[in-house]
């Protein structure tokens, strides 16, 4: 019996010690009040950042209490106390940190918050630099560094560069009363940047009243752009019998579907708008058409719904003449001067799939004698 006692009693202390050691190994994150961010060996020549393409810092890790892979960004400001700051584009994970010089130049045309080169002061100026580290996108382990000085920039008149907008939204009185929640989001042509493209219903509204549309880069009603920030060509005012009003929206006077297509150009430092309207039509490609690509054949048209079926009609194609093959069920608009590829479109699980800018679609069967339905504006379809 006594032999038993201490055999578990060995057991039992054995247990605690490899507890005790499981302990000792488990990672503990230290919260650092501070790292290192170096001064730079010339800190002291002038910074000419129209001619430097990079700038240059190091520092310590933060001690987290552990290796970490901390991510770095770099924040420059006009005073010490960083009251007001901005916090340069891009972040990175060593201890060597290069930034742009423009990025920089941008950062310092923001905080003077001038408008125009004249503006710029011409002496140079003391900038402060600090780093924060984080060990997660949502900010575990946020840390600041210390601030260091340069005393000599020179700064020049710098604007974020121009780039076309990411997305196009559609709203109107006919999306739930100029509801931007519910504005289409208008498709992008592939390899086409800043052009954008959606068939939408353009009837009367539920009190009969003539459809009403602007445009905007996010869904917001604020700084949306209409009849007076875009061009229409006389073409689409013919066909949508298109008009203004005083709110600047675009008044559509022949109530129908339609392809709408928004065109964006760059002129200097703004952006401007061509806008576009065309007949609804959808057509089969490939396989399932007996071959033919690219086709605007009205044989292989989609039939495009009565206005008297509202917005939740269905554009339904002729019957597959042929089996879909390798190239499966397929379907496109199609814009003048583009691929038919560039604005294709597949129904994958009953949902309506829009390639878009992106790359090659999933392929999807269909057998001769079936056809292809799609509702536009509810986003789904199916082939029976």
């Amino acid at each position: 019996m006594m032999k038993k006692t201490y055999s578990l009693l060995i057991v039992l202390i054995c247990l605690g010690c490899f507890w005790a050691c499981q302990e000792d190994d488990q990672t503990v994150l230290q919260q650092p009040e501070s790292f290192v961010l170096n001064t730079p060996k010339y800190v002291s020549g002038v910074y000419d950042l129209k001619n430097t393409e990079t700038l240059e810092f190091t520092c310590t890790q933060p001690d987290y209490g552990f290796t970490a892979v901390a991510i770095y960004s770099v924040q420059v400001s006009l005073t010490e106390d960083f009251s007001e700051y901005k916090t340069l584009p891009g972040t990175h994970t060593t201890a060597k940190i290069e930034v742009k010089g423009s990025d920089f130049a941008v950062a310092l045309v923001e905080l003077l918050k001038i408008e125009e080169e004249s503006q710029y002061p011409t002496d140079l100026q003391p900038v402060y630099v600090r780093l924060s580290s984080v060990l997660t996108d949502d900010g575990i382990g946020k840390v600041y560094s210390n601030v260091i000085t340069l005393p000599k920039v020179k700064g020049y008149f710098a604007l974020e560069p121009m780039v076309m907008p990411e997305n196009i939204y559609l709203a109107g009185n006919i999306t739930d009363n100029w509801n931007w929640n519910k504005a289409t989001e208008m498709v992008p042509v592939h390899s086409a940047e800043g052009k954008f493209w959606a068939i939408q219903y353009l009837g009367k509204t539920s009190e009969n009243a003539d459809a009403q549309i602007k445009f905007n880069t996010v869904k917001a009603g604020d700084a949306a752009f209409g009849s007076n920030d875009i061009t229409i060509d006389e073409k689409s005012v013919d066909l949508a019998g298109i008009t203004t009003n005083d709110d600047g929206n675009i008044v559509i006077g022949t109530p129908g579907w339609y392809i709408v297509v928004v065109t964006t150009t760059i002129n200097g430092r703004s952006y401007e708008y061509a806008v576009e309207f065309h007949a609804p039509y959808v057509y089969l490609q490939g396989d399932i058409n007996g071959g033919n690509w690219g086709t605007t054949d009205a044989a292989y048209r989609f039939t495009v719904p009565d206005l008297s079926a509202g917005a939740s009609a269905e554009f339904v194609s002729p019957a597959f003449t042929a089996p879909s093959g390798d190239g499966g069920v397929r379907a496109s608009i199609v814009l003048e001067g583009y691929d038919w590829w560039k604005t294709e479109f597949i129904v994958l699980n009953n949902k309506l799939e829009y390639r878009g800018a992106g790359e090659d679609q999933d392929r999807v069967a269909g057998k001769t004698g079936q056809k292809l339905y799609i509702n536009f504006t509810a986003k789904t379809g199916k082939i029976e």
